[in-house]
């Protein structure tokens, strides 16, 4: 009796490392198409419509990184400027209605590089874009509703990419011009 459970403990065994390597290599051999920015909003979202009649979104987000020279001892920054595409109808209608230059926010998609032709010099050109589409992209508001001057940026109550009843408060809020 102690045999047979030893050689069925050992089978038991030898398949789970089997399973184990097996999802390791599918892991290994797959890839990885995602993209996650904190950022704030460097002008008002562009909001288009496409020729099948549904809308969608243009952000342009600058994410900074600061760090202090060691040399001179003073502080430097870098921005970088993100193009961010919105199809999804939800986040677009979400964008159009809350999100103002300045604002903060998280986004997550997919990273997308089209091409497309100049139209004064005939020269095909690229461009690498974050898209937001389908079920794997999220947007999420990071200003408080109560902070005018935007000192602290706690996530408000509505971390959902879609809208919901407490948004129904007066935007007026969201219509200054916030530096950066």
């Amino acid at each position: 009796m102690i045999l047979y459970l030893l050689i069925n403990y050992d089978i038991s065994i030898q398949l789970l490392i089997n399973k184990i390597t097996n999802l390791v290599k599918n892991i290994m051999s797959g890839s990885l198409n995602k993209v996650q920015l904190i950022g704030r909003l460097g002008a008002d979202p562009d909001i288009k419509q496409m020729v099948n009649g549904k809308s969608v979104a243009r952000l342009s987000i600058a994410t900074s990184q600061s760090w202090k020279d060691k040399n001179s001892g003073e502080r430097k920054e870098k921005t970088e400027w993100h193009r961010i595409v919105i199809f999804n109808e939800g986040l677009v209608s979400v964008v159009q209605q809350y999100l103002k230059k300045g604002a903060n926010v998280y986004v997550e998609g997919q990273l997308s590089t089209r091409k497309w032709k100049d139209e004064a010099s005939g020269q095909d050109k690229y461009s690498t874009e974050i898209v937001l589409q389908g079920y794997n992209s999220s947007l999420t508001m990071l200003d408080s509703r109560n902070s005018k001057a935007g000192g602290d940026n706690l996530v408000s109550e509505n971390k959902s990419s879609l809208p919901n009843e407490n948004l129904n408060q007066d935007s007026s809020d969201l219509d200054d011009e916030i530096p950066f």
